[in-house]
């Protein structure tokens, strides 16, 4: 094996499984999943058949990505997140033909207990932080918080909260890396 399977973890023929990653305790990986190279799985994870994982993604402790779940590269998960794929589940009533792809882009942060509804794209380096309920598409470089979830800033592709000057250009205070704000969001000034 290129990868890391604890002893517990489960992997299911048919999934496929990255260079470099790591599968961690009491977690299942289902047939027909694809965990891309240098991805870390935490504790207790569940990742159903169809789900998409880039490479260096992070998923942390207690998440279950059901089917739907696509990830771009060096997405982060945090633990216990919550993604959901039907709009409107009753136990006595099957909707797999009903099941919602969600998206998450290049570079997305999902916090700690934060719970997203299924049938949304989450934007490139989008930042959603703890415990905030995400029932809509997210912009690139979003700063999204709360319950129900409000966009209230913008992020750096390093995490750093970005502060617009009145000409509409803020720099990331870790790597000085020049954004500027327009009608249609954000971009990186090369």
């Amino acid at each position: 094996m290129s990868y890391y399977k604890h002893e517990t973890a489960i992997i299911d023929e048919g999934a496929i499984i990255g260079a470099d990653s790591k599968i961690w305790h009491f977690s299942h990986v289902m047939p027909e999943a694809e965990i891309g190279t240098h991805c870390n799985i935490g504790q207790n994870v569940f990742i159903a058949s169809k789900v998409r994982l880039g490479n260096n993604c992070k998923v942390q402790n207690n998440v279950s990505l059901y089917e739907g779940v696509e990830c771009g590269n060096d997405v982060f998960l945090g633990p216990s997140s919550v993604f959901t794929n039907v709009m409107n589940p009753r136990s006595a009533v099957i909707r797999k033909s009903e099941y919602k792809k969600t998206i998450l882009k290049d570079g997305a942060t999902i916090g700690a207990n934060a719970t997203i509804i299924c049938g949304i794209t989450i934007g490139y380096y989008a930042f959603v932080g703890a415990g905030t309920v995400v029932t809509k598409d997210l912009p690139d470089y979003a700063l999204y918080v709360g319950n129900p979830g409000k966009q209230i800033g913008w992020m750096s592709r390093n995490g750093q909260r970005l502060q617009f000057n009145s000409n509409g250009q803020a720099s990331c205070s870790a790597t000085g890396e020049s954004y500027i704000l327009n009608e249609d969001g954000i971009c990186i000034l090369e």
